[in-house]
């Protein structure tokens, strides 16, 4: 597989990306919050037919233009404000990490609920978001953040593949909590 990530400048995928897709076979996909495209890139390679959608026009033209680039067939880019919460195809995996605390707090929930319904039974969503707990209070200040157990709770009755609350690493160095889910709808 070609490391088109390095080729263009771009992070790796999201190591839970990458795990994830240990899990889930190719199907369609979607990529919430996709920036430059890192994890869209990673997934169309290993098959995966990626809807990438994002807010930053700017972010979603750099994915363009390395798809038109690499003569990419399965990858569609769109500027989406994810706040909007109206989804309009449903997918196999939803893939948000490191997105949600950008979005509008009083948004999240809808989204979450939006992101639920577009999920195929039998499918899966990745969510990786950064928390704020007595333990470890968040550096950072994000519009939005979880609390101890906020997002399993939001999942009850989908199979949980993974689930933790561990402290991370962002790209810059700072150290905070993040909860991490791989979870699977009932088929």
């Amino acid at each position: 597989m070609t490391d088109l990530n390095s080729r263009y400048g771009l992070n790796p995928p999201h190591s839970e990306v990458v795990n994830a897709c240990q899990h889930i076979q190719p199907c369609k996909a979607l990529d919430m919050g996709c920036s430059n495209g890192r994890n869209a890139l990673y997934l169309s390679q290993l098959g995966f037919h990626v809807t990438a959608v994002d807010k930053n026009a700017n972010a979603i033209q750099m994915l363009q233009s390395i798809v038109e680039q690499e003569g990419i067939a399965n990858i569609d880019a769109r500027v989406y404000d994810i706040d909007q919460a109206g989804l309009d195809a449903d997918y196999g995996f939803i893939a948000c990490t490191v997105t949600l605390m950008f979005l509008n707090p009083d948004r999240v929930e809808a989204v979450l609920a939006d992101m639920q319904d577009r999920t195929l039974p039998g499918g899966y969503n990745l969510i990786v978001c950064a928390m704020d707990t007595a333990a470890h209070p968040c550096p950072v200040g994000f519009p939005f953040i979880l609390q101890e157990n906020q997002l399993r709770a939001m999942y009850q009755g989908w199979e949980m593949l993974k689930y933790n609350e561990n402290l991370g690493t962002m790209h810059n160095g700072a150290q905070l909590q993040f909860a991490t889910m791989l979870a699977r709808k009932p088929a």
